[in-house]
């Protein structure tokens, strides 16, 4: 997993593919199976990566990672209404760290779909793990002038 992680820093997407599809055949984890899918969606192979992030919800259904990466694939893909209920699970997933996302994302989805107060909920509560996030910031704020 950190060759995997350290090929990603440098943006060496095939590689890390390579080393997190390898760490996943080694020892198969949710976490593996949920890395090499979002390297597999940076190669261009969204389906793939999808699958892959189901089948470590499967291993792990409490690791929130995998439902907001396949919310974020279905965003990708055009379909954000089947996004939502991927997202909306990650909020609530026991372990999971970067709990804003599912909140950025979700916030993104209601803007697009013209409900800016339902949106400006999911950013404020993204605000609440990342109270410092310049671009969720300055969305509340573009929202709000819209508002008045």
């Amino acid at each position: 997993m950190e060759r995997g992680l350290a090929a990603v820093s440098k943006g060496e997407f095939a590689v890390a593919r390579k080393a997190f599809q390898k760490a996943a055949e080694n020892e198969l984890s949710a976490d593996a199976l949920t890395y090499w899918g979002w390297m597999e969606h940076q190669t261009g192979n969204t389906l793939n990566a999808i699958r892959l992030c189901k089948m470590a919800i499967e291993l792990d259904p409490d690791f929130g990672n995998p439902y907001n990466d396949i919310g974020s694939y279905m965003i990708a893909l055009g379909d954000p209404e089947s996004a939502i209920r991927y997202l909306e699970r990650a909020i609530v997933a026991p372990r999971y760290e970067p709990r804003q996302f599912p909140h950025i994302n979700l916030g993104r989805i209601y803007l697009a779909k013209g409900l800016p107060r339902k949106a400006i909920e999911h950013f404020k509560k993204a605000l609440e793990y990342a109270p410092e996030d310049p671009e969720v910031l300055r969305t509340i704020q573009n929202i709000l002038g819209t508002l008045n």
